[in-house]
């Protein structure tokens, strides 16, 4: 008898690491308070309970139990096209938008529209990880942009240019970045847009947790403003951070009508549609929660700062960049891996926090906090478990 074969583009992958690291937390004793979890991204506040009323209604509704269009709701796709426009000042249609199934399928789609099995797309270095195995898992080669903290995690253009080779299709950023939370300017992703215009290659700009850069930043960028930007130009984003509803799984991907069209062919064979229930209820929600979306910035903010006052002349351990969700923190012990760091802080001092090993091999010095997760409070407590531990 012959065993069949899987597929080893799946095989080679690493398990999933949020659960991994999430499991190193069933060792602690509690004995220096409560776990406190930086591991996984997700909103630390509940939703709005007008969100969650409008989620039961459309979920009760007869109106979303069938099929919907590929491309989304179209009260959807028009009320964030209207959002959009306004975060960026340009002027984007309902035309542009193509809404999904949270923003890794958002991701997934747009790779698969641009670049084929042995093209090669960039990232940066350090990456997100699921946007590096979803191209291993497509045959898609790798390249990568290396970012130091030296520049604040923050790509140069001379890095990108040197990055570049005629196989490349695509260069992929995070902008609020995951994992640094390094924040990249508007002038810098316009150099660097420039630079995928002149090269022909798309730039998919990951903006997932854009609803939280510091408050007054003003827009993120102006590409969406720019001449021919459906040329070169996709955006993703997520509904799960800012909504407070990663369960539902919700995203969105803004580009040309052309790339939303090569879009719907990809969705038809990965979902057909994303849900629909929870499609209504954010085209309700959009308009309507604009102020408490604001407030949760301001939240946001001041666990940022709740973080910068604990990093202070803490023994060794040095923040080395922070924004919206993240910051990417270097640990003091350089003879140990990031791995190990994260195991025992978790099993010894409670804090569950993701390797940074685990969005680039060369980076097993830091560890990314998700910071987001924990009020001002508890990041208060991070300082007297971090500055006494020891391995």
């Amino acid at each position: 008898m012959t065993v069949a074969r899987l597929n080893p583009l799946v095989t080679r992958l690493s398990p999933p690491p949020i659960p991994a690291v999430q499991a190193w937390g069933n060792s602690y004793d509690g004995s220096l308070g409560p776990l406190i979890d930086l591991s996984q991204a997700v909103p630390g506040y509940p939703p709005h309970p007008d969100m969650l009323r409008w989620l039961g209604e459309a979920a009760s509704s007869l109106a979303y139990t069938n099929y919907g269009a590929i491309e989304g709701e179209t009260s959807l796709r028009e009320a964030y096209a209207a959002h959009v426009s306004e975060v960026y000042g340009a002027e984007i249609a309902g035309g542009n938008i193509h809404i999904t199934s949270g923003c890794n399928q958002a991701f997934i789609c747009a790779v698969m529209a641009v670049a084929a099995a042995g093209d090669t797309v960039l990232m940066s270095d350090p990456f997100y990880f699921n946007h590096e195995t979803t191209l291993s898992m497509l045959g898609i080669k790798t390249g990568f942009v290396a970012c130091d903290s030296a520049n604040g995690f923050v790509p140069t253009v001379e890095a990108v240019e040197r990055a570049l080779t005629p196989d490349v299709r695509a260069l992929t950023l995070v902008t609020p970045n995951n994992p640094t939370g390094a924040i990249y300017p508007p002038e810098r992703l316009k150099a660097i847009f420039d630079i995928c215009q002149k090269n022909g290659i798309w730039l998919i700009l990951d903006e997932t947790y854009r609803d939280f850069l510091p408050e007054g930043a003003g827009a993120p960028h102006f590409l969406l403003g720019e001449k021919n930007w459906q040329n070169n130009l996709i955006q993703l984003y997520s509904f799960s951070k800012s909504f407070c509803i990663p369960g539902h799984r919700l995203g969105a991907l803004t580009a040309g009508e052309n790339v939303v069209d090569e879009v719907a062919k990809i969705m038809d064979n990965l979902q057909i549609c994303a849900p629909r229930a929870a499609q209504g209820a954010v085209a309700r929600a959009l308009p309507a929660l604009i102020e408490w979306r604001a407030g949760n910035r301001h939240e946001i903010d001041l666990r940022a700062k709740a973080l910068r006052e604990v990093m202070k002349d803490l023994g060794g351990w040095k923040l080395e960049a922070i924004g919206a969700y993240f910051a990417f923190i270097r640990h003091p012990f350089e003879s140990r891996s990031s791995t190990k760091v994260a195991e025992h802080l978790a099993k010894k001092a409670g804090i569950l926090s993701i390797p940074g090993e685990y969005f680039g091999a060369k980076h097993t010095q830091f560890l990314r906090f998700a910071f987001a997760n924990a009020d001002a409070e508890t990041i208060q407590q991070l300082r007297s478990r971090m500055v006494d531990f020891s391995l």
